[in-house]
């Protein structure tokens, strides 16, 4: 019968039949070791000469890395096989053999391997990687419709700035100008009005021409938004929903964690709620510890998000960041208007920002002039100030960049390993 390498379990002592690839093998006189794959998992098909007819043997011993075969085969259990089965073989059907296969078990340099990205997604640990994101995102839907949100798709072409940065894609609509979207939370404001509490999934473009670990030009942004909602909710939402997302990979992604080396005592300590800390205080803990080229009113960089992620060892959210260096959209702490309700999660272990999140301005006039002052005059920005005119109400929300929290999941030194096809600036190739 027909079946995959996920399902061997469930037919141990029978015979069955799985499309695979060949990932690598070896030999050792009268039997041949082939580790498999199909897609859902490996497993190690095991050839002995004297229990195959010769043509199945020979077949087996010219068998080329990557090329594609059905195998028939006994499933044993074999608690010292990774999977914790094995195959033992009793036929082969070759469909078509690879030749000179390119990325072989030798190392290869990064730039040959994600100019081969097509292929390097068949190795076990790419293989591993992108399975955990996987998981991330099924748990992404389950949380949040689980938790009474619907989901609405924002559009990719916009005719303005979600957060008035220069850093865009410009291209032409026709006779006007338009940008490739860098987030889809104005669309998810609007839609918050209509139905409570939203969230969209897609990618996102932003053309900064940076080349750390951190940065892809394309990504994917998880974006809720929730009316009658203030800050303090938000953010509770937001640690919720991140402690359930490793726990969840933690409890559905085992085999995957192991074969990328995580250690998993990191993750096994994300539990809500998390700490916090105000921007004050982070900036006086960074003038402390040896970053003095921090004041008040400046955005954090890499090195100092990680210091104060590091002084925490779980993720921490850092909270009321100056106006002058957030969005316009933010609501301003009614106690301290030169602060807004807001607040960045940095991830431990040198991660950095996973969440960005406020409430937003819900004031018709308080919004007009953030208009005024942040010169969005422009048509294009008419409909976003109508949703504070008919119906304003409080409300929340955050985005999540699914590269870095993968990244930081998985414990990946670059996050370009993160996505399948990754963006970079200097690669859009394959």
């Amino acid at each position: 019968m027909g079946t995959t390498i996920s399902e061997v379990s469930s037919h141990v002592g029978s015979e069955v039949t799985i499309g695979v690839w060949l990932a690598n093998k070896r030999s050792s006189g009268k039997i041949q070791f082939l580790e498999l794959r199909d897609g859902t998992g490996f497993i190690q098909g095991v050839v002995l000469k004297n229990e195959v007819d010769e043509a199945d043997w020979e077949e087996a011993k010219e068998l080329t890395q990557e090329s594609s075969l059905y195998v028939t085969g006994l499933v044993r259990e074999d608690k010292r096989a990774p999977s914790g089965y094995e195959l033992t073989v009793s036929g082969l059907k070759l469909i078509q053999k690879a030749h000179d296969y390119p990325i072989t078990p030798k190392e290869h340099g990064v730039e040959f391997l994600m100019d081969h990205r097509h292929l390097w997604l068949r190795s076990s640990r790419q293989h591993a990687i992108l399975r955990i994101r996987n998981e991330v995102i099924k748990g992404t839907y389950d949380y949040f419709y689980d938790h009474g949100f619907i989901k609405v798709d924002a559009p990719l072409l916009t005719g303005s700035a979600a957060e008035g940065t220069t850093d865009l894609f410009h291209t032409k609509y026709f006779d006007r100008d338009a940008y490739l979207s860098q987030s889809g939370q104005l669309y998810m404001e609007a839609a918050a009005m209509a139905f409570g509490k939203v969230f969209s999934f897609g990618p996102a473009f932003r053309a900064e021409k940076s080349k750390t670990r951190r940065h892809l030009i394309e990504f994917w942004m998880i974006e809720p938004e929730m009316a009658f909602c203030d800050h303090e909710e938000s953010l509770k939402i937001q640690e919720d929903y991140i402690a359930c997302l490793v726990q969840r990979v933690l409890k559905k992604c085992q085999p995957e964690l192991k074969v990328i080396g995580r250690d998993t005592s990191k993750l096994e300590k994300i539990k809500a709620p998390f700490p916090r800390i105000t921007y004050d205080e982070a900036v006086r803990f960074l003038n402390k510890n040896g970053f003095d080229d921090i004041k008040w009113g400046d955005d954090f960089g890499a090195p100092h998000e990680t210091a104060i992620a590091e002084h925490f060892d779980v993720p921490v959210f850092v909270t009321e960041y100056p106006a002058k260096a957030k969005a316009f959209y933010m609501k301003p702490d009614p106690d301290r208007e030169e602060v807004v309700l807001c607040a960045d999660l940095l991830a431990p272990e040198g991660y950095g920002e996973i969440i960005g999140g406020s409430q937003r301005i819900d004031d018709l006039e308080l919004m007009k002039k953030r208009y005024e002052q942040y010169h969005l005059n422009d048509p294009s920005y008419k409909w976003y100030l109508e949703l504070r005119q008919y119906g304003s109400v409080p409300h929340s929300g955050f985005g999540l960049g699914l590269e870095r929290a993968i990244a930081w999941i998985c414990g990946l030194e670059h996050i370009r390993e993160a996505i399948p096809f990754p963006r970079l600036l200097n690669r859009i190739y394959p």
